[in-house]
């Protein structure tokens, strides 16, 4: 799968909810992976772990490029090529991501009208980070 098949997101988000929420945003994603059965995917420090993400969103939600001025191109393939990411793997992220969409809008202002841009965005990004066929599949 090419990334530049998957849509961004609207780049109108982040003057909407701006960053303190998306940094909310991720931190309630990343307590919800902490519980799930992929955490051992994720580092030890989850706060930390959150806010490196939040940074990434913050910037691909129309925000400034936190991410590349705190830690670096994203390379976010490469970043994640030392973890087994398969299908189940990543229904699980996705599981858990939708768990803190239900109620975005209320709970980080996140724009209503945005939100199936961004479940497609989600859906698409986490199908290209998916590095490992289920078994009895070929790779």
């Amino acid at each position: 799968m090419d990334p530049r098949d998957v849509p961004p997101p609207p780049r109108e988000v982040y003057a909407v909810m701006g960053e303190a929420n998306i940094f909310r945003m991720l931190a309630d994603f990343y307590a919800e992976l902490e519980k799930s059965s992929i955490r051992a995917m994720f580092p030890e420090d989850m706060q930390a772990a959150s806010e490196k993400s939040a940074a990434f969103f913050v910037t691909i939600l129309g925000g400034p490029p936190l991410f590349l001025e705190r830690y670096g191109n994203p390379m976010m393939r490469a970043r994640h090529a030392k973890f087994v990411i398969d299908p189940a793997s990543r229904d699980v992220w996705l599981a858990c991501f939708e768990r803190v969409l239900e109620n975005a809008t209320q709970n980080y202002a996140f724009p209503a009208e945005h939100l199936p841009t961004f479940r497609a965005f989600l859906a698409g990004f986490s199908m290209w980070m998916v590095n490992t066929a289920p078994p009895g599949e070929d790779n």
